[in-house]
Parts: C-alpha cells; sequence; structure tokens
C-alpha cells in the first residue's frame, strides 16, 4: 500500500513541482490582471467537465466494476466491458465539446461579462476545449491501469502538461498574447498525455478499441454506479463554478489571485490525497470482492493516518505564513506585492479546509469499494449547497478570501456526514494505529507551529543579503520547520511503535 502510494505520490510531486515552476513563469510572465483572468476561465470550463464526466466520476464507477467483471468473468470479458465503456464516453464527450464549440460565447458569457475580458476568453476557450477529448481518453486509460495495479504511466503522464505549457510561455512572443500560447500548448498537451498513457496501456495488454455499446447487465450495473458518481462530481464542480463565477464578479484580478493560491493548496491534494485515494479504491475493492473486509478496513486507516501526517504541515504553513509563500514563489516579474496580499489571503482561507480536503479522500473508498456511489453524491450535493450559500453570505464582505471560506466549510461538512454515515453502517472501522497516528501527528503540528513563530527572526538574516530575499526566506522557514515537525512525527511514531511509514 505505502509502495503504491509513495510510487503515485512521487510522480505526482514531479508533476506539482514542474506545476509550480509554470506557476511561477506564468506569473512572471502574465502577472495578475486581463490575460490572465481570461485564460483562467478557458482552461478551467473544459477542466470542468473533465473532472465531472472523465475523472472522479468515471474512477469511482469503473474501477470498482471493472475489476469485478474482470476476477468473477475473466480476462475477456473484461476487456468486452471496457471497449464498450469507452465508446459510450467517447460519444458523450464528442457531444459536449461540439456543443461548447457551437455556443462558446454564451457559455463564456456566464463567467465574464465585461467587454474588456470577454472576447479574449471566448477566443482562448475555443482552443483549449478539444482538450477535453484526448484527456478523457487518457483517463480513462489511466483507470484501467490503476485498476490492475499500474500506477506509475498515469502519474507521470501529468509532468507532460507542465513541459507543454512552460513551453508555450518561453515561446509566448510568437503568439498573438501569452495566453493564446498557453491555450495551444495545453491542447498539445491533451494529445501527447493520451499517446502517452494509451502505449503504456498497449505494452501491459489492456489497450482495446471501441465496441459497439450493448446494455447488458455488466453495463447497466455500471451506469447505475456512474450517474450517481457524476452528479455528486457536478456538486463539487458546480462549487468551482460558483467560485469562476462570483469571482468573475469581482474586481479585475481576482479570478488570477485565486489561480495562484488554489495551484498552492492543490500541491498536497494531488501530491497526497488523490495519491492515497488513487491507491485505497482498487486495494479496498479487490479485499472487499474477495471477502476480506478487516483487511480492506486496516489498508483504510493506514491511508487515512499517512495522508493526514503528510498535509497536516501544510495546512499549518498555509495558515500562518501564507504571505512568505506567495512572495517567495511568485513575487516577480509582473506578480507585485499587491498581488501576494491578495493571494496569500485566499490561501490562508483554503487552509481551513484542506484537513477535510484530503481525508475525504480516504473516507469515500468505504462507499465506493462497495459500489456504492449514491450515498457520496447526496453527502456532497448537500455539502455543496452549504458551500454555495456561504459564498453568497461571505463573498461580499470578503470578496474572493470568502470564496475560499466557503470552499472550507463545505469539506468539513461533507468529511463530516461521510464519517458519521460510514461508521453507522460498520463500513470503516478507526482502530488504534489511526488515533494514534492522527495524536502524534497533531502533537508535531504544536511543534511545528512553535517554530514558525520564529520567522520574523529568520527572516531578518536574510535582509543581509544582496538580493533574493523572498526566496531565501521561504526557503529558510521550510527547511527548520521540516526539521521540526518530521523530526518530531517520526519520533512520535518510534515511540508509540507505529508502522505507519515502514514496509
Amino acid at each position: 500500500m505505502l509502495k503504491n502510494i509513495l510510487s503515485v505520490g512521487g510522480f505526482t510531486l514531479l508533476s506539482r513541482i514542474t506545476g509550480l515552476l509554470r506557476d511561477q513563469l506564468m506569473a512572471a510572465i502574465i502577472g495578475r490582471g486581463v490575460i490572465s483572468d481570461a485564460l483562467v476561465v478557458a482552461l478551467r470550463l473544459p477542466n470542468q467537465f473533465r473532472a465531472i464526466f472523465a475523472e472522479g466520476a468515471f474512477s469511482a464507477a469503473f474501477v470498482p466494476a471493472f475489476l469485478k467483471v474482470r476476477t468473477r468473468e475473466g480476462v475477456a470479458q473484461g476487456n468486452r466491458f471496457q471497449a464498450q465503456i469507452l465508446s459510450l464516453l467517447m460519444i458523450a464527450q464528442i457531444v459536449i465539446v461540439a456543443l461548447a464549440l457551437l455556443f462558446t460565447e454564451p457559455f463564456v458569457k456566464l463567467f465574464l461579462s465585461d467587454p474588456g475580458r470577454l472576447p479574449l476568453a471566448v477566443e482562448l476557450t475555443r482552443i483549449t476545449f478539444p482538450f477535453l477529448l484526448f484527456i478523457t481518453l487518457m483517463t480513462f486509460w489511466s483507470g484501467v491501469l490503476n485498476a490492475t495495479g499500474k500506477f506509475a504511466a498515469a502519474a507521470a503522464a501529468s509532468v507532460i502538461m507542465n513541459l507543454c505549457w512552460m513551453g508555450a510561455l518561453l515561446v509566448s512572443f510568437w503568439f498573438k498574447t501569452p495566453g493564446h500560447a498557453v491555450a495551444w500548448g495545453v491542447l498539445l498537451a491533451g494529445v501527447i498525455e493520451a499517446a502517452f498513457v494509451g502505449f503504456a496501456a498497449h505494452r501491459a495488454g489492456l489497450l482495446v478499441w471501441p465496441a459497439r455499446p450493448k446494455l447488458d447487465i455488466d453495463v447497466k450495473a455500471f451506469f447505475r454506479s456512474f450517474v450517481p458518481a457524476v452528479i455528486g462530481s457536478a456538486g463539487v464542480q458546480i462549487a468551482i463554478l460558483a467560485d469562476t463565477i462570483i469571482a468573475g464578479w469581482l474586481p479585475i484580478g481576482s479570478l488570477s489571485a485565486m489561480f495562484y493560491a488554489e495551484r498552492l493548496y492543490q500541491l498536497p491534494v494531488g501530491i497526497i490525497a488523490i495519491a492515497g485515494g488513487t491507491v485505497l479504491l482498487p486495494a479496498m475493492s479487490r479485499l472487499i470482492a474477495e471477502g476480506k473486509t478487516d483487511e480492506a478496513h486496516a489498508a483504510q486507516n493506514r491511508t487515512a493516518a499517512i495522508i493526514f501526517a503528510l498535509a497536516a504541515p501544510c495546512c499549518v504553513a498555509f495558515f500562518l505564513l501564507p504571505d512568505v509563500i506567495i512572495a517567495g514563489l511568485f513575487e516577480r516579474g509582473a506578480f507585485k506585492a499587491s498581488d501576494t496580499i491578495a493571494s496569500g489571503s485566499i490561501l490562508a482561507a483554503y487552509s481551513i479546509g484542506l484537513p477535510a480536503i484530503v481525508m475525504i479522500r480516504a473516507v469515500i473508498p468505504s462507499f465506493q469499494s462497495r459500489g456504492d456511489t449514491r450515498t457520496p453524491m447526496l453527502v456532497s450535493l448537500f455539502a455543496v449547497a452549504v458551500n454555495v450559500a456561504f459564498k453568497f453570505a461571505l463573498t461580499g464582505s470578503q470578496g474572493a478570501t470568502g470564496l475560499a471560506l466557503a470552499t472550507s466549510i463545505g469539506a468539513w461538512v461533507n468529511l463530516i456526514l461521510l464519517v458519521a454515515l460510514a461508521w453507522r453502517r460498520k463500513e470503516m472501522a478507526p482502530d488504534a494505529d489511526l488515533f494514534w497516528g492522527i495524536a502524534n501527528t497533531l502533537m508535531a503540528c504544536l511543534w511545528l507551529v512553535a517554530a514558525i513563530l520564529l520567522e520574523p527572526l529568520l527572516s531578518a538574516l536574510v535582509l543581509r543579503l544582496p538580493s533574493f530575499h523572498n526566496e531565501a526566506r521561504l526557503v529558510l522557514v521550510a527547511l527548520v520547520a521540516a526539521l521540526v515537525y518530521f523530526g518530531l512525527l517520526f519520533s512520535g511514531l518510534s515511540a508509540l511503535k507505529l508502522r505507519l511509514f515502514r514496509r
């Protein structure tokens, strides 16, 4: 379990590091303004549909169903099943892309209506939206590989996006605007990612051609899980779209400020939570299909303790030192000190919900591994309703920061309800290792807070440097904080004789 989490997490870490370099380059070249706001909308729209239909919902329904068919009926039937699902998935995506290209302007007007940003956003969206077709193929083949215990290729593919994006920015002088360069770079990345993961599936003997869809028993069972999963994923994406729409009404630069803060808080989500959830779902699905419920719960507890321990220091740092982090990473070129303040307050608000967001990934497999996508759907929709209500309540007084705070509130509502339902149904069984692992993490966090309070002293040291003050301050604080936190974390695990991080 840990080996697979580290495999996915390692490649995801590489992806996030290159993604961070990409965002730094974007901040320096484009900054926060009209072009960046238009680009955020053009990138977010196809990614919203990807997240609804071809990522969370698809994986939640497909992985358990594919494993069930492959285990009980054999490899040949498993291949027929995935060929039929591939056909149906691609038909749906082609229809969505065609409609989006036909009605791009009224669609984009939902998010940006002012004449200063609308024409550019429409133009960029028409370039980026076909990306959805290729990334859907990549996601499908990733699900097939993950279901059979092969995680590396899918995790490594995301690095391609960042490299293409950075390459596009470096040659942006060839394009009408840097936004056009990024849009074309994203489309190229989708093509390459699909080819890369498709080749990995071919080498593993898992690549099949689309087949004529047939609504047999297995396909019907898939749709019974897929439809609630789509609705549940749509609920989360509705909340994100609400962020985009409301931020579009706020002053120019609000969308960009949210983008940079969101990129940072997504680092632990992508590296830790998604890696843990990606590995946990097929593992629990397989164990439950074999009747090994106790082992499935043990794997879940171990994963939950690991991802909480790895994400906790990010929560503390984002809350206490948002400006230090933003300034050290982005404040150069077109990105100014005022942009740091705007993004920093949003990052601090996101940090409040980060523990809940990462732990949700460890709890949802309690339901999905048993083929239950309806319960997470209903919980997600309720949490989204709470989220959106708080968005409208908080935005007037706090602007974009209120949007992030509402997201955090919704995440906690989601987690609390999921845990309560899973515990009540005995679909999760927290054990002593999970309890003591979380307790040890919280104790290490207290000492981390004490170490972060030394930041003014560390900042005074870097002022003696001739340049790179922000960068040096961030590196110095990060090193001290990491030594304190992980030193105490592993000391506590050793004293408690917990084996969370040992093979």
